[in-house]
């Protein structure tokens, strides 16, 4: 896989953001092993700190499991844990603009209904 640094962000988060697209897509699948940090510090030019750094965003994403002393490989992409993230992104934003824990649990019991229980399941 060829990672291609385009400048626009931190570099990490670029890797990272490469990284998560080839396994999304499928190009890198469950089980198959990352280069290694120093190895792709080398291939991109940078410090091995920063590959590191990006692979632990990518373990803390659910995507890769690092094994010490043995590499960085592939798990099988949670579907919920980027729902999730997204999900605190967007009640951050929420909290950000202003409004308190009880209207935003209001709009919580309006969508999933008063019960708490999803209106979707099922489907």
């Amino acid at each position: 896989m060829e990672i291609r640094l385009r400048g626009k962000k931190n570099i990490s988060e670029e890797i990272a953001e490469e990284y998560e697209k080839y396994i999304r897509f499928g190009a890198l699948r469950e089980g198959d092993k990352l280069p290694s940090c120093r190895a792709l510090a080398l291939q991109l030019g940078i410090n091995p700190n920063t590959v590191e750094r990006a692979f632990a965003e990518l373990e803390r994403r659910g995507l890769v499991r690092t094994l010490p002393k043995k590499g960085a490989f592939v798990c099988a992409p949670r579907e919920h844990g980027h729902a999730e993230e997204e999900a605190e992104r967007q009640l951050a934003a929420i909290r950000a603009a202003g409004l308190t824990r009880g209207q935003v649990l209001a709009l919580v019991d309006k969508i999933f209904g008063e019960d708490g229980n999803d209106r979707t399941e099922g489907r």
